[in-house]
């Protein structure tokens, strides 16, 4: 029998409390204060802004960037400084749309019952409000500027009629009520379909969380890696569970491994599309301690909506169990109506398998087929961040009797089962390297003849800082990934790295089969030589 899996883990960074309490003190800086004058507003977002610049080691970030909403002028101020000087602010005026964050959901929700008529059906609960898609609804303004209205679905009680959604505009304190049910790119109406929504609470974005975890067996050291929760994860609608600074047995596999784009398209445009956010963990089911903020090792595996068809649960953040011979890393989140799984699973033979799940709650949209499309971004620095190369696999060979032959230039790959395709990044010095091996529910990238929108399966892509996502809110458009920006032909053999790898699930909730909630996809890591 092998020996047992052990775990240890360390926090890492700065405190949550402590970051809320600098968040606080932003808003009443004096130079803040200034360009609000009295303005209704509400911080929307206070996060942690990483150097651009790899590094050996994780250092905690000193510059912060806090996004307030100015709702009676319409608008958003970025505020950026330092925790090393919290009295040298700079602050920026931006006609942008950040996402709503949970707080301003539920304030337009109060705002929403001052209607006469919904306030009774809501109190008498024949109506439950729950977050829809879009989160926002987009409204244009005489200067092309967009309203800020938040987008409230109502939910009628099973069996009964009246689904609706609305728009509350907290600067005017007005609510919007549209013909049909629902504003443009979405839907409410019979038939409603997705599991039940628990309505629990969820973790904001910046909420910090980051921990060290160390996997040892039989007194060897085999993983080593940073993990950060989605609510602090990276990219512009975050990343799900991201692991940073992987080594395996000492040597280094990855410098990051997330999911910084996420999309989704409806046949016939029904509804959407929608580019979604990464951040907005949910509840899952876990047993364990807590042992630092939003992460829990668990004593027997944690479950999602995806095992159980609930979406209640008892914690928020990041699970960590042993399963077998595997450590798993698990969170449950939340965009709207869709419920996402951000799992990683790795063995104690060095094999890495990255996990993305799918599932919905009640809803109108959701009833018809729609095709979800995750990007994982895998950085690998294989033993270092330089001097690696990419090979592809082919069988039958594509030129000559080689089955491998080396990428020199960035370039987007299609999966092509037929010829078993798989990727392999090695060190050029040392021939160690991970294998890509596509899963076998990953799907191919197919596209409407008039709008392309999954694009592709794999981007092979020289690193650079700037190129961790497309820098889109998720309230879009656009909403496609739009990752051939990056494939400009720069050389990439004997370079630093970065492998995109899209999956692509056909969700048809109505299809599903009993004790079925959904689906997993994703592909496997494989070590070689190493």
């Amino acid at each position: 029998m092998p020996d047992e899996v052990s775990i240890k883990i360390s926090p890492f960074g700065r405190d949550p409390a402590a970051l809320e309490q600098v968040g606080a003190t932003v808003l009443r800086h004096p130079r803040v204060r200034e360009h609000l004058d009295g303005a209704e507003h509400r911080l929307l977002s206070f996060e942690l802004v990483e150097s651009e610049r790899k590094t050996a080691r994780p250092v905690a970030p000193r510059n912060y960037r806090a996004t307030i909403f100015d709702y009676t002028n319409n608008r958003s101020l970025l505020v950026t400084g330092s925790l090393d000087n919290l009295e040298a602010v700079e602050v920026e005026e931006r006609g942008i749309q950040p996402l709503p964050t949970p707080e301003e959901f539920n304030a337009a929700v109060s705002l929403l019952l001052e209607d006469e008529e919904l306030s009774l059906a809501v109190g008498e609960e024949r109506l439950r409000p729950y977050p829809p898609m879009p989160p926002l609804v987009p409204e244009e303004l005489p200067d092309g500027r967009l309203a800020r209205k938040v987008a409230v679905g109502l939910m009628p009680r099973e069996g009964e009629r009246g689904h609706e959604i609305v728009g509350v505009d907290l600067g005017s304190r007005t609510v919007t009520r549209y013909e049909g049910g629902a504003p443009e790119r979405s839907a409410a109406h019979n038939p409603i379909c997705g599991l039940p929504n628990a309505g629990q609470p969820t973790a904001s974005k910046g909420t910090a969380g980051q921990v060290w975890v160390t996997v040892s067996q039989g007194g060897t050291v085999l993983w080593r890696f940073l993990v950060v929760r989605p609510a602090a994860s990276s990219g512009t609608n975050g990343s799900g569970v991201e692991l940073r600074y992987v080594d395996y047995r000492g040597k280094r596999v990855l410098y990051r491994a997330h999911v910084p784009i996420l999309n989704v398209k409806y046949n016939g445009n029904a509804c959407g599309p929608y580019l979604d956010w990464q951040f907005q963990e949910g509840m899952l089911q876990a047993t364990g301690t807590n042992v630092a903020p939003g992460f829990r090792l668990c004593s027997s595996p944690a479950t999602t909506i995806l095992q159980t068809g609930s979406d209640a649960g008892n914690f928020l953040g990041v699970a960590i169990y042993v399963q077998g011979q595997e450590v798993v890393l698990v969170s449950e989140m939340q965009a709207g109506w869709y419920r996402y799984v951000s799992e990683w699973r790795l063995h104690t033979n060095g094999t890495i398998r990255p996990r993305f799940g799918f599932g919905a709650v009640q809803s109108s949209c959701v009833c018809t087929v729609h095709h979800h499309h995750v990007y994982w971004r895998l950085d690998f620095d294989i033993r270092t961040a330089g001097n690696n190369r990419v090979q592809e696999f082919n069988d039958p060979p594509l030129v000559g009797s080689s089955n491998w032959h080396t990428k020199q230039y960035e370039i987007r790959r299609p999966r092509d089962p037929s010829r078993k395709r798989k990727w392999r990044v090695d060190n050029v010095a040392t021939r160690e390297g991970y294998e890509i091996v596509p899963g076998p529910d990953d799907g191919v990238a197919t596209a409407s003849p008039d709008w392309p929108f999954p694009q592709g399966d794999l981007w092979l892509l020289r690193y650079r800082g700037t190129e961790i996502d497309h820098g889109v809110s998720a309230v879009g458009p656009p909403y496609e990934a739009n990752l051939d920006l990056w494939a400009n032909g720069e050389t990439i053999n004997g370079s630093d790295v970065v492998v995109w790898y899209a999956g692509h699930v056909t969700h048809e909730v109505g299809a599903e089969e009993p004790g079925h909630f959904g689906h997993i996809i994703g592909p496997e890591l494989r070590p070689v030589n190493w």
